[in-house]
C-alpha cells in the first residue's frame, strides 16, 4: 500500500499531524521506535497513579485555538503548577514571588523586595546581560541566583551559568505578588486519565506500528509513502553528516512508596549543587492525590530526575541552543529546507525548546500549509 504520509514518531507533534491528515482524507502510517505512543508525554498507570515516565508535563497556553483544539481529545483538570525549591532543606516558593523574597530577606512589601533586588543589581554593575548568570542577577539579585538558580541550572545543563545564553532564564517568572502559579497562562491543566489517553484519541483510526526504527530501514519506508513527516532529531536524520548537535537527556529513578504523602507537592526542585538530582516528582499530586473514583490513595510514586549529557543511543530531551549548536543546526536546516518530500516538525526536528502548546500550534500551522484551511 502507498500512503500519503509516513509519520516518524508517535509523540505530540506526530499525533497532531496524523489526526489532521486523516481528517483531510489522507492515508497515514505512523512509525514509533519505542514500545508505546506518546513520546516524552507518555503516562503509565502504576498503583492507580498516572506516572509521567519521562518527566512532568503540565499543559499551559495563552492560545485560545490551541486550548480549544486539545480539549477535543481530553478533559483537563484544574492543576496549577506551583513548584517548591529546596536549598539544603530551606524551602522557597517558585516562581520567584513575595513568599520567596520574604523567606530570603524578611521583606514584607513589594517595594522592599524591589529595592533589595535593585541594590544587588547595581552592585554587580550589569547593564546588558551577556549570559545566563548576568541575566538572572539582573532579574532577581545575587542572593536568589546563588541559592535558587545557579546549582539547579548547572545540574540541568551541565555547564557553568556564564557559558549559557541569557534567554534561558527568561522562562522563569518573577512576581512582586503572592501568586504561586508558575505559568503566566490563561489555560492550564493535565489531561484526566493521563496524556497517553489523549494521544490515543488523536491517533484513533490511524495505523501505528510500534518498535520500528525508521532510520534503520529508511529507504524501504520512504518508498511506501508520498511524503515523510519526521519528528526525530534532525542530525540523526542526516546520519550526523555534519556532526552531532548537543542535547541534554534525563535519567529517572521511579519508586513506589507505601506512604500516602512523600513531599506534599507534585514538584520539588533541589537547587543546591551537592544534591545529584535536579528534582523529585510526586505524581499523585498532579491529580490531587485521588484515584479514578476520587478516593484518597494510601501510597505514592516518586521520580528522581538526573540531568545528563546526551550521547548517541540516549533519548534526547533538551536542545542546547548555544551559538555553536545553532550554527550547526542552521546548516542542517538548509538541507531540510531543500527537501521536497520530507517535512520536519517538533522539538527535536526543529532543534527548538518548544513548550507543548507551541508544538501543537506549530504542527497545526504545518498542516494548514499541507491541507489548506
Amino acid at each position: 500500500m502507498k500512503y500519503d504520509y509516513l509519520i516518524v514518531g508517535a509523540g505530540l507533534s506526530g499525533a497532531v499531524f496524523a489526526h489532521e491528515a486523516k481528517a483531510a482524507g489522507k492515508s497515514v502510517l505512523v512509525l514509533e521506535k519505542r514500545d508505546h505512543i506518546g513520546g516524552n508525554v507518555y503516562t503509565e498507570q502504576i498503583e492507580g497513579i498516572h506516572v509521567h515516565r519521562y518527566g512532568a508535563h503540565i499543559f499551559h497556553t495563552n492560545l485560545d485555538q490551541v486550548w480549544t483544539y486539545v480539549q477535543q481529545f481530553a478533559q483537563f483538570n484544574r492543576y496549577t503548577n506551583s513548584p517548591v525549591a529546596n536549598y539544603h532543606g530551606e524551602l522557597y516558593s517558585m516562581p520567584f514571588n513575595m513568599y520567596t523574597f520574604n523567606r530570603m530577606w524578611g521583606v514584607t512589601t513589594p517595594a522592599e523586595a524591589e529595592k533589595m533586588i535593585e541594590s544587588q543589581r547595581k552592585a554587580e554593575g550589569i547593564t546588558e546581560p551577556k549570559n545566563l548568570e548576568e541575566q538572572a542577577i539582573s532579574l532577581v539579585g545575587r542572593d536568589i541566583f546563588e541559592k535558587l538558580v545557579k546549582g539547579y541550572t548547572e545540574k540541568q545543563w551541565g555547564r557553568d551559568c556564564r557559558d549559557l545564553p541569557a534567554f534561558i532564564i527568561k522562562r522563569l517568572p518573577v512576581r512582586f505578588t503572592f501568586d504561586n502559579n508558575y505559568f503566566n497562562a490563561r489555560y492550564q491543566g493535565i489531561p484526566i486519565g493521563g496524556y497517553t489517553r489523549m494521544i490515543q484519541n488523536m491517533l484513533e483510526g490511524v495505523e501505528v506500528r510500534l518498535g520500528v526504527d525508521y532510520l534503520k530501514d529508511k529507504a524501504e519506508y520512504d518508498a511506501v509513502a508520498n511524503k515523510v513527516v519526521f519528528t526525530g532529531p534532525i542530525d540523526a536524520f542526516y546520519r550526523y553528516a555534519l556532526g552531532a548537535l548537543q542535547y541534554r537527556c534525563v535519567r529517572f529513578e521511579h519508586e513506589i512508596l507505601d506512604i500516602g504523602n512523600y513531599q506534599g507537592n507534585a514538584v520539588m526542585n533541589y537547587t543546591d549543587r551537592e544534591t545529584p538530582f535536579t528534582r523529585i516528582i510526586e505524581h499523585k499530586w498532579f491529580e490531587f492525590g485521588k484515584d479514578a473514583e476520587g478516593k484518597d490513595l494510601p501510597h505514592t510514586v516518586i521520580s528522581r530526575e538526573y540531568s545528563l549529557e546526551w550521547k548517541p543511543g540516549d533519548e534526547p530531551y533538551y536542545p542546547v541552543n548555544d551559538e555553536q549548536n545553532m550554527a550547526l543546526y542552521q546548516r542542517y536546516k538548509a538541507w531540510a529546507d531543500a527537501e521536497s518530500q520530507v517535512l520536519f516538525c517538533g522539538r527535536l526536528a526543529e532543534y527548538r525548546y518548544y513548550d507543548m502548546d507551541a508544538v501543537v500550534a506549530r504542527t497545526l500551522e504545518l498542516c494548514k500549509k499541507e491541507f489548506g484551511a
